[in-house]
């Protein structure tokens, strides 16, 4: 017989400012453990060296958590010019050194202006994608290097905020699947002298922002204070703002439920929804997410079990 899990039934989601050092899975675990909930998981790793927003999601919020995994980004990132390394940043050794000829802001904002748009992209050898089975970085500690497939990601904005000396920090929002590193080692390129990530600050996740999580030591001192650690958790439908609402009434929550097709009048626009209860006496309650139809009917994809 399987064994159970250990932990109480938590709902929710609840917005960490990972720190420094720590894997995304690491500090996934450590919040698990805080909580002391059965079931777990995060929308997107961040790098040990980065920092910043990483939503944690609690028991059937994981159900919805891969939606997030589509949404936008917005980073912050501190690079280091004229020098390359072996994974992009700042945590490997060094490959080569280049000078950087004194480069002006002009000269770097041109650069970054062939950036925006659609591109293909090759994932680092040093990151968490699996080729058959093995996680990529792990293959690159033992020297191995096998064949990436081009990716399709896009940069919706990327500004350049300061320059000092050998060192720029650039602001991006991108899309999913975008390697920061990545990015920085080809407009360190472009630029003719190399460059590799030194910090990374991760802003927002679709709607969540930096401003809205709290670091470990805070969620530590709020337990010390006998502070309910659940109040720090956002509902489900926090993930999904901005999303189209269907409401519908008691009678077809049953046949959602159970996977079947229900009909909806009067109801645009087409395409993925958020669905939620129909009551005059209650507030609205979230139910899932569906698929409407040109043809009037709501096709249930993923719903909440009562």
């Amino acid at each position: 017989m399987p064994r159970k899990r250990k932990g109480r039934h938590v709902t929710g989601i609840f917005l960490l400012d990972k720190g420094k050092g720590l894997s995304s899975n690491k500090a996934l675990q450590q919040i698990k453990h805080l909580f002391e909930a059965k079931k777990a998981g995060h929308t997107g790793s961040l790098d040990p060296l980065a920092t910043g927003v990483l939503p944690i999601f609690f028991g059937q919020a994981t159900k919805f958590s891969r939606f997030l995994l589509e949404a936008e980004k917005t980073y912050e990132t501190t690079i280091g010019l004229g020098v390359t390394t072996e994974s992009g940043d700042a945590e490997t050794k060094v490959l080569r050194k280049r000078p950087t000829n004194n480069l002006k802001r002009d000269r770097i904002e041109s650069v970054l202006k062939k950036y925006l748009g659609k591109t293909k992209q090759i994932p680092p050898m040093f990151s968490a994608l699996k080729v058959d089975g093995e996680r990529l970085y792990k293959l690159a500690r033992k020297g191995i290097t096998v064949d990436r497939a081009p990716r399709d990601v896009e940069v919706y904005e990327l500004n350049l905020l300061s320059l000092s000396g050998n060192e720029a920090k650039l602001f991006m929002r991108c899309s999913k699947g975008t390697y920061v590193r990545t990015l920085v080692e080809d407009i360190g390129e472009s630029l003719g002298c190399g460059a590799h990530v030194r910090e990374l600050r991760r802003l927002r996740v679709a709607s969540f922002s930096i401003k809205d999580c709290y670091t470990f030591e805070s969620i530590l001192d709020f337990r010390k204070k006998n502070q309910l650690l659940d109040t720090k958790l956002l509902p489900i439908d926090s993930a999904l703002s901005g999303w189209p609402k269907i409401f519908v009434p008691k009678e077809s929550h049953t046949s959602l439920r159970h996977g079947k097709t229900v009909s909806v009048e009067g109801f645009v626009p087409f395409g993925l929804v958020t669905i939620y209860s129909k009551s005059s006496n209650l507030p609205e309650e979230f139910l899932g997410i569906g698929e409407f139809f040109a043809n009037g009917q709501l096709s249930p994809k993923k719903m909440l079990i009562n």
